[in-house]
Order: C-alpha cells, then structure tokens, then sequence
C-alpha cells in the first residue's frame, strides 16, 4: 500500500525532480511535488512525496527527519488527509 509523506522546510531551489531524486534512495516513489505559490510560480517551501511501499516511506521519514538538504533541515513526517473546508 503506498504512503504520502509531508516534506517541509525545504530550500527554495528545490524542485520536484531533486525531491524525487534524494526520496528514491529509500525505495519506489510514485509521486513527488512541491507546492509552488500560484501568482510566482515560486517554491512555498514544502511538498509531497508518495513511496510505492509503507516501509519505504518510514524508513523515509526516520533517516531524512531533521536533516539538512541544500542549507536547511527539513521536516519529514506522514501527511495528514486535508480537511474539508466550509
């Protein structure tokens, strides 16, 4: 079963191919995003990354938690379903 990972903090000159490429060392991602603000065009600074396997993801998020890529320490954990809003 797959897994989408919340990926913050990330430095600005990430881009979606860069966070695939550091996220495949740990196993099979088929999906990888960074939001980008839609008036620039520019990075807002996290993304998403969705791993063909649940244990790819957590062996992910428990050796890229906390560490630096590209000048700042990002934030990896297991996304949350987005709330519907009213």
């Amino acid at each position: 079963m797959s897994k989408k990972l919340f990926i913050g903090n990330l430095s600005w000159s990430i881009d979606d191919a860069k966070m695939e490429e550091i996220f495949s060392a740990y196993g099979v991602v088929t999906e990888s995003f960074v939001m980008k603000d839609r008036d620039s065009g520019r990075s807002r600074g996290f993304g998403f990354v969705t791993f063909e396997s649940e244990e790819a993801a957590d062996k992910a998020i428990a050796e890229l938690d906390g560490t630096e890529v590209d000048g700042r320490n990002i934030v990896v954990n297991e996304a949350k379903e987005k709330k519907e809003r009213y």
